[in-house]
């Protein structure tokens, strides 16, 4: 069983944001850091409900703020395969809406699968939701810059909270479930 376990991919879910820091607020005061934290919280119970379960760590399980290099050195710790930061999208522009994956500007080892996996994730999410995809891109973030050296490591905005439907969609918590069941799936599939 031990042999089973080490083949086993392994996953940190970094469930962005937490306590003082809410992240963004949405139309109706949703706030980022519990919409994802709901997101991660149901693909931990589903994953658990799974023949053959994922290995899967959060960075925070609660209403806690844990600091960028926390998150970071959890994964290194734990020698993960796949690093992804989940949050949800705000912009002045109302009209503004889609799923956004983004990967490290730094060159490494993991930097093509990072971006593969990332295109992967976004396609499976707006195919199954319908969201408008609005594609992979690059960006400095901490959590991906300490992390890609180590492993896969991507950034979801999994819509926006500024958006009347994207923020409806995901203040319904049958929606969260659905989208953390594709979440996970598309992981399974990586």
């Amino acid at each position: 069983m031990g042999q089973e376990k080490s083949a086993q991919k392994r996953i940190v879910i970094d469930v962005g944001h937490g306590g003082k820091d809410a992240g963004a607020i949405g139309i109706n005061k949703i706030q980022e850091k519990d919409v994802v934290l709901d997101i991660a919280n149901a693909i931990l119970k589903l994953n658990n409900e799974l023949d053959k379960p994922l290995d899967i760590y959060l960075t925070r399980y609660s209403d806690t703020l844990i600091s960028l290099s926390d998150r970071t050195k959890l994964a290194k710790a734990l020698k993960v395969d796949l690093f992804v930061s989940l949050h949800c999208n705000h912009s002045d522009n109302p009209d503004a809406r889609g799923i956004e994956v983004y990967a490290s500007h730094k060159e490494t080892n993991y930097s093509k699968e990072s971006i593969y996996m990332g295109y992967q994730i976004e396609k499976m999410i707006c195919k199954a939701i319908g969201y408008e995809s609005r594609g992979v891109k690059f960006a400095n973030f901490q959590v991906l810059q300490e992390t890609v050296s180590q492993c896969s490591s991507i950034l979801l905005e999994l819509g926006f909270l500024s958006n009347i439907d994207e923020n409806a969609y995901l203040s319904s918590s049958a929606n969260i479930k659905l989208m953390a069941s594709v979440i996970l799936l598309s992981i399974q599939k990586q």
